[in-house]
C-alpha cells in the first residue's frame, strides 16, 4: 500500500487523522513546521492563549504543545498501524497553518512511506523536540508536563483508532504505542497504561496539561490529579 492510499484510508478515521498531501497546499498559509517552533511560536502562543481565554502564557504554550503532538501522533501511529510505514515527520516537510476557526491542520508535500513502524517514537518526539525546548525556554513549560502531553496525545490517537479500524491493525497500533510507554520506551515513566482486548486502553499519566486553569477547563479525563 502506498502513502497516497494510506493518507486516504486515515482520512476515513476522522477528522484529526486527515492529512492532504500533494505538490501544491490544499490552501494558503502553509508554512513548514520548523517556522512556528522558531520565529512563529511566539504568535502562535498568543493565539492558542487568546482562544482559551487563558492568555499568553504557560498555560497557552502546554495547550498548543498537546494539539501539536496529538496531530502527529494521530498522523504518525494512524500510518504505522494501517502499513507498517510512516513519512518523514522532519519539521521542515511537515507544514502546518491555523484556520481562523477550528483547530491546527497539517500537509504533507511529500508523502512517501520513508520510514519502518518503528521509528514512530523517534519520528514524533524528534519533531517536537526544538518545540518542546523553545517551550521550556521561553514560558517554562517543564519537560514532565511536556513528556506527559507527548504521552496522551498519543493515547488519545490509539483510543480512536481501536475505535475505527480492524482489530489486526488495532493490535499493531497497541503494540506500538504500549511500546512506547513500557519501561525502556520513549515515554516511560509518564504515567500508567493498561490494553485490555475487547475493553480498549486506560491511561492516567504523572503529570497535568495545565488544562484546569483554563476559564472554564477542567480536569483531563488521564489527569494525575483525578488521583489526588
Amino acid at each position: 500500500m502506498d502513502m497516497d492510499d494510506v493518507l486516504r484510508r486515515l482520512a476515513a478515521v476522522g477528522p484529526f487523522f486527515s492529512v492532504p498531501y500533494g505538490a501544491e497546499p490544499p490552501g494558503p498559509g502553509f508554512r513548514p513546521l520548523a517556522e512556528l517552533y522558531g520565529e512563529r511560536l511566539g504568535p502562535y502562543v498568543e493565539e492558542v492563549g487568546r482562544r482559551t481565554r487563558s492568555g499568553p502564557g504557560r498555560v497557552a504554550a502546554s495547550t498548543a504543545q498537546f494539539g501539536i503532538a496529538s496531530r502527529l501522533w494521530s498522523l504518525g501511529l494512524g500510518c504505522a498501524a494501517l502499513s507498517g510505514r510512516l513519512p518523514d515527520l522532519d519539521p521542515g516537510r511537515v507544514w502546518w497553518r491555523l484556520p481562523e476557526a477550528g483547530s491546527l491542520e497539517l500537509w504533507l508535500p511529500e508523502p512517501a512511506a520513508d520510514l519502518p513502524a518503528r521509528a514512530l517514537g523517534e519520528g514524533v518526539l524528534g519533531n517536537l523536540a526544538p518545540l518542546d525546548a523553545a517551550l521550556r525556554e521561553r514560558y517554562g513549560v517543564s519537560a514532565k508536563v511536556l513528556r506527559g502531553n507527548a504521552a496522551s496525545g498519543l493515547v488519545g490517537a490509539l483510543r480512536v483508532l481501536l475505535d475505527r479500524v480492524p482489530a489486526e491493525e488495532g493490535a499493531a497500533a497497541v503494540a506500538l504505542a504500549g511500546g512506547l510507554l513500557a519501561d525502556g520506551g520513549a515515554l516511560a515513566g509518564t504515567g500508567s497504561f493498561i490494553h485490555e482486548p475487547g475493553l480498549g486502553v486506560a491511561f492516567v499519566r504523572r503529570s497535568c496539561c495545565l488544562y484546569y486553569r483554563v476559564p472554564g477547563g477542567g480536569l483531563c479525563g488521564d489527569c494525575v490529579l483525578r488521583t489526588r
